[in-house]
């Protein structure tokens, strides 16, 4: 199979990485990380001790792929499908944070698009080199739920890389989950400048679980069932499995990036039909230190 990987960073080079031991890959990122893969491969560290060759490039080639894995931030989304529309492609696979990815890549898009969730943790620690912080799956589907023999045939395709695959008809509740998962981790570990294992058994883990439990419940508002014990066990088990890992917005406060926010605890606040204290006050935390860092404008929500 041809596979693009739009979006060559964390999570990106990971999958990408570990889908070129199985399949025609080719990574579109930023140099200097795509410079080195493309003069001495990719090399994958920590749970895994692989080095691939993949293609790498800085823009999409106007080619047939048979997938497409996008792997940018939500904000990107729409930068991303259109630099897509440039290709020709059968299927498209978000493994993005936030909701409504999907959406916004069918609209501009030629091909079907299916809905993803990853759990693997994944950490660029230098150009041409990822580390795998955690070992998880990748369950992938219809956006909107059911069967789909397109989401078979890309499960197939995942499985045949030893990348451990859930070909799911409920995707609407397991994007939710992993926005429970997301909105627990990502603000909490950067605000906080811990790993991940620190929600696990510390302090820290409390206004994790919290902001998890008011997921859950602008899920169930939406008509999606998602428990309370659900969404929190969702964050506890990742927390643990992915324990070693700085998460995505640690890494771009670290980077002093502007990060995810908006589609993450923003998007809860954006839709609850009731207060959510824990995600509004984490939401207004990490905007601010992005206001302050000129990273997003004082015009924005």
């Amino acid at each position: 199979m041809r596979v693009l990987v739009f979006g060559a960073g964390s999570l990106g080079s990971l999958l990408g990485g570990l889908l070129a031991r199985a399949h025609d890959v080719t990574l579109v990122g930023r140099d200097p990380h795509v410079e080195r893969v493309r003069t001495e491969g990719l090399r994958i560290t920590g749970e895994y001790a692989e080095r691939v060759e993949p293609a790498a490039t800085t823009a999409v080639p106007a080619e047939r792929f048979d997938l497409a894995l996008v792997a940018v931030k939500a904000f990107d989304t729409a930068a991303a499908a259109e630099a897509l529309a440039g290709a020709d492609l059968d299927v498209v696979l978000s493994v993005q944070n936030g909701l409504d990815n999907e959406r916004t890549l069918a609209s501009a898009l030629d091909a079907e698009v299916l809905a993803g969730t990853c759990t693997y943790g994944a950490r660029l620690t230098d150009p041409g080199t990822v580390a795998c912080t955690g070992r998880g799956d990748v369950a992938l589907g219809p956006p909107d739920g059911g069967g789909s023999p397109v989401a078979e045939s890309v499960g197939a395709a995942l499985r045949a890389a030893d990348i451990e695959t859930v070909v799911a008809a409920d995707m609407p509740r397991r994007c939710w989950a992993k926005l429970a998962v997301n909105a627990g981790i990502n603000a909490v570990t950067a605000l906080s400048r811990v790993e991940n294992g620190a929600l696990v058994d510390g302090t820290a883990g409390e206004p994790a679980r919290r902001a998890a439990e008011e997921v859950a419940r602008v899920a169930r508002e939406e008509g999606v069932e998602l428990t309370d014990d659900a969404a929190v066990g969702a964050v506890e088990r990742v927390a643990a499995a992915t324990s070693a890992n700085r998460s995505s917005m640690l890494q771009d406060v670290e980077g002093r990036k502007r990060t995810e926010i908006d589609a993450i605890n923003g998007v809860v606040v954006d839709r609850a039909d009731a207060a959510v204290p824990v995600n509004e006050t984490l939401t207004a935390l990490v905007r601010g230190w992005e206001r302050e860092r000129g990273l997003r404008s004082s015009e924005e929500a």
